[in-house]
């Protein structure tokens, strides 16, 4: 019996479907349930984001509050459908997560081949500051959505010879929007001027037909008289875009010195909320290779945008170093460009035997799972265990959801964000006792102690420091 040649066999033709279908499903599972167990808490940014969020009006809306906008209704209404807990806080960067995971692997595969593009994908998508991203219920990973959404976009236009009106309509209304997202007014300048500079993207953009040009130009001066009414009425709208809270001019080279240190603390932790290194040295290694593979076609428009997107990141993180997790991107391309280097160089040595190409998937699967097993293994118990980290989040809310029903909370810090409860469940929170209530909590802060109550029931929490988060207190008559 005549044996079927290799590329006639089912699980070689449908390869890359496969592996796309089993990467969209690990990816599914692990965003929805590593951020819930794995970064066990919420950080003062997270508790911020929520309280900002929960409290956005049409007054708010109307007045010119747009900062982070999109996010921040998503935010409010998985609050306001789920309660006060750390899921709903998180929503709505998973779900943002989600599309930039998928958005991502479009992405590559536009710009590089199957093979390629699925492998950097996994390396991406399943990676530690990714997962985090997807996981911390802030407005950061914004910062990344917009401009892989608006590159994925500029590659169906560029990639067409005749391309849609449609998706230079939708880039159009992508840019827009990202305008409102801190630092992204650099971008959309950035993108602007790489239009200009990059003679093949020019020649695309002479050659669109005139309708959507003519949307697009409409859109655009549409968004910078709306920028420019919003800064009229609230002066501190621009500098909240352009600039980290408290800027200063002098901090700028500190700032990135600070942004990167995590990213490449090989040997030691760092303090904060990014559990380092945020790239581990296989991946940075096979980037470095990316990099170098580009060097040759630097001005081709898809090897250059990388090299410009780290130098971007770099600025912008001198602004604020939480705004170093943009390197995602520039990294997710250099990623692929270092293994397409790769694979072409052991091709290169066997052009013309299929049997020395599969051999490559034994190194490859080997090299990948050193990559990519340990960085999950890092994010899982890294951000629960590594002390540097882990006191960043606390779990104060979730104590408080599982072991307080209709009781008076007393709160010194973050009132905004527990008044919140008061809303939306049986628990009153306030900051001072004004009246004798039977049964009073106190957050954290034992020193207030009122007269006439007697302590009942501490509450504690696996934390390492400060783990009696709630003091339980029953009110004693006078005379008892």
């Amino acid at each position: 019996m005549k044996k079927k040649p290799i590329t006639k066999l089912f699980l070689y033709r449908y390869r890359f479907i496969i592996g796309y279908v089993l990467l969209g499903l690990a990816f599914i599972i692990l965003l929805f349930t590593l951020p819930l167990f794995a970064q066990k808490g919420l950080s003062q940014a997270e508790l911020d984001s929520a309280t900002s969020s929960y409290y956005l009006g049409k007054d708010g809306i109307l007045s010119g509050d747009l900062v982070d906008l999109p996010y921040r209704v998503l935010q409010k209404f998985s609050i306001m459908i789920f309660g006060l807990t750390a899921f709903a806080i998180k929503l709505p960067s998973i779900v943002i997560g989600l599309m930039l995971g998928f958005l991502l692997i479009l992405l590559l595969n536009r710009w590089f081949k199957n093979n390629v593009s699925l492998l950097a994908s996994g390396l991406v998508v399943l990676s530690t500051p990714f997962l985090f991203l997807a996981g911390s219920g802030t407005p950061l990973i914004m910062i990344v959505f917009w401009p892989t959404l608006l590159l994925w976009l500029g590659s169906k236009i560029q990639g067409e010879k005749r391309p849609k009106p449609m998706y230079s309509f939708i880039f159009a209304v992508a840019l827009l929007a990202a305008i409102f997202t801190p630092y992204m007014l650099y971008f959309a300048v950035f993108c602007v001027i790489f239009v200009l500079i990059q003679p093949h993207l020019r020649f695309i953009v002479k050659n669109l037909p005139k309708l959507p040009l003519i949307l697009v130009g409409l859109i655009i001066v549409s968004g910078i008289v709306a920028l420019g009414l919003n800064v009229v009425r609230r002066p501190d709208t621009i500098m909240a875009l352009l600039f980290a809270p408290g800027f200063e001019p002098q901090h700028f080279f500190g700032n990135i010195a600070a942004g990167f240190t995590p990213v490449f603390s090989w040997h030691n932790s760092v303090e904060g909320t990014f559990l380092s290194p945020l790239i581990s040295l296989p991946t940075f290694a096979l980037a470095l290779i990316g990099l170098f593979s580009t060097t040759k076609g630097f001005f081709a428009s898809r090897n250059s945008i990388a090299s410009i997107l780290i130098v971007f990141c770099i600025v912008i993180t001198g602004f604020n170093p939480n705004a170093v997790v943009f390197f995602i991107l520039p990294i997710s391309i250099l990623i692929a460009h270092g293994v397409k280097y790769l694979l072409e160089k052991w091709y290169g040595l066997f052009p013309e035997n299929p049997y020395a190409r599969i051999s490559a998937l034994l190194p490859l699967t080997v090299l990948f799972a050193i990559i990519i097993i340990p960085s999950l293994l890092q994010y899982i118990y890294g951000y629960r265990y590594n002390p540097n980290v882990a006191d960043s989040f606390s779990n104060d809310l979730e104590v408080i959801n599982e072991n307080l029903t209709n009781e008076t909370l007393l709160v010194s810090d973050n009132y905004d964000f527990y008044r919140i409860l008061s809303e939306k469940s049986d628990i009153k929170v306030i900051t001072e006792l004004s009246e004798q209530v039977e049964n009073l909590a106190i957050l954290n802060n034992p020193e207030n102690k009122p007269a006439n109550y007697t302590l009942s029931r501490i509450i504690t929490s696996p934390r390492r420091d400060n783990s009696d988060i709630i003091y339980l207190y029953t009110y004693t008559v006078k005379g008892e």
